[in-house]
């Protein structure tokens, strides 16, 4: 399906850059990027998500206007109780293609090996994001042969991602990024537009979601940053350099 903006994959080379890519979506709405990539890419699209506080509307999106993108859900087994029912919830209502991924090490032997990695510091932290995120992410993808990679992230979400462009190369991996320049304004929007499901636990007042042992409620006057990881980081290891020489990302 061709889209009808006047910038066309046809001006690009058959295998963009990074640069190009940004270049190509940044004038384009959120439904015409994801055309856009389906043109150029096909069936090398995967997608991800985490069913955190905003994850409603990138599922939305891709079912409505790519629903053949499957989309990878990487369980950790750490998320809290009212993610996975909300998990299971979208997933029966929307009829997605959804493809759960778990870390090749239980948390049961993770613990029982390493211990509660999540109470090491920054060490602990990156362990554990390697054995419970980057490693079945990086799985998922060999997996299902997706070299391009479609993520749910914002500008406005955190300081680690305010310069981030709509295409990044992350070793062998394109990972694109069709909402990066929605506001919050625009968000609320579009959930109120299309009547969508929201995480139970926002309206507890948590403004963003990840593992229960590493995600907590603000005190007053704390942004979302500062209730990831007990402030150390925010992002969870998906978006950052893996440091492993053979992975994809």
């Amino acid at each position: 399906m061709k889209t009808s903006h006047p910038h066309s994959s046809a001006s690009l080379s058959s295998e963009p850059t990074a640069e190009e890519l940004s270049s190509l979506l940044e004038p384009l709405k959120a439904h015409e990027r994801l055309l856009q990539l389906k043109e150029i890419y096909g069936n090398r699209l995967v997608a991800s998500t985490s069913f955190g506080l905003q994850a409603s509307v990138m599922l939305h999106l891709i079912k409505r206007h790519a629903p053949e993108i499957p989309i990878i859900f990487v369980d950790t087994g750490y998320c809290f109780p009212e993610t996975y029912q909300f998990a299971q919830s979208f997933i029966e209502d929307r009829g997605l293609d959804i493809r759960v991924f778990n870390p090749a090490v239980s948390a049961a032997r993770q613990e029982a090996l390493y211990g509660k990695l999540w109470e090491q510091g920054k060490e602990g932290n990156q362990k554990y994001s390697l054995l419970n995120k980057v490693e079945p992410m990086n799985r998922a993808l060999s997996n299902l042969g997706g070299d391009v990679w479609l993520s749910g992230l914002r500008r406005s979400q955190s300081a680690t991602r305010v310069d981030r462009a709509f295409a990044e190369q992350q070793k062998a991996t394109t990972k694109v990024y069709p909402i990066l320049d929605w506001a919050d304004a625009q968000l609320a929007a579009y959930f109120h537009e299309h009547d969508l499901p929201r995480h139970p636990l926002e309206t507890l007042g948590y403004l963003t979601m990840g593992d229960w042992h590493s995600t907590r409620l603000p005190k007053a006057g704390e942004d979302a940053e500062e209730t990831r990881f007990g402030g150390q980081k925010y992002e969870c290891g998906l978006h950052e350099d893996s440091g492993q020489l053979d992975y994809q990302i």
